[in-house]
């Protein structure tokens, strides 16, 4: 069961994919976009976590750009595409449109109060940024690159945040990573789960370097994380 959510900011209004699950009412997931915008593979994700029995919501977070953006990962002309749109895109917007679609979702009337984020990617990224600016209730970052930009602001973490990094990620080098675990390392609330021998994206369904095993395990954590964070 899917419908479109409008949501209203200060700067005009955009919309989101979102996926009901069989038994209401439930918890939100919102879920946060690779560079190839809300496409068949994210509103995929949404309809997986809906039948996990939450509430998922997807937002179209390039609409400041150009809205309804949908990109594949199979040729190098949209991969140029994707990598254009992410260099015009404002994370600090971005960050904030995430609690535009926080508070929308709870209002939903099948909604209870409890809101998670989880992100991919660039999503992975502004799943962090959430974590330190937003009011949700829990975090799950899929291989976000840039999050070492942005760790001055770890100390904002008051809420559960886990992260999947993988070891041989072509976007965020392992000295990236090293400065991301030592920063979270005091961060009671933060937990990474690295995977040695994956590349970047091993979560994603028909993608290059999609790993059914190691997907399998992540999601399985992030499940259950879900499951404990917002009963």
């Amino acid at each position: 069961m899917s419908q479109n959510l409008s949501i209203e900011t200060p700067d005009g209004t955009f919309n989101a994919y979102v996926a009901k699950p069989a038994t209401l009412p439930a918890p939100v997931v919102v879920v946060i976009q690779e560079i190839f915008g809300v496409n068949a593979v994210m509103r995929g994700v949404a309809d997986d976590y809906a039948k996990l029995g939450y509430i998922a919501v997807c937002p179209d977070l390039f609409w400041r750009i150009e809205p309804g953006i949908e990109l594949t990962d199979k040729t190098d002309e949209e991969w140029q595409k994707a990598f254009g749109y992410l260099q015009k895109f404002d994370a600090d917007k971005g960050a904030s449109d995430i609690q535009a679609t926080l508070s929308a979702a709870r209002a939903l009337p099948d909604a209870t109060d409890k809101a998670a984020v989880v992100g991919y990617c660039m999503g992975g990224m502004l799943t962090y940024l959430a974590a330190t600016r937003t009011d949700g209730d829990a975090f799950a970052s899929y291989y976000g690159a840039g999050i070492d930009n942005y760790l001055g602001e770890v100390d904002n973490i008051k809420k559960p945040l886990i992260m999947h990094l993988a070891g041989q990620d072509e976007f965020i080098p392992t000295e990236a990573q090293d400065k991301i675990k030592a920063a979270v390392k005091g961060n009671t609330d933060a937990t990474i789960y690295q995977y040695p021998d994956r590349n970047h994206a091993f979560c994603r369904k028909g993608g290059n370097h999609y790993d059914e095993n190691d997907a399998a395990t992540a999601n399985a954590r992030t499940a259950e994380f879900l499951k404990q964070n917002l009963a």
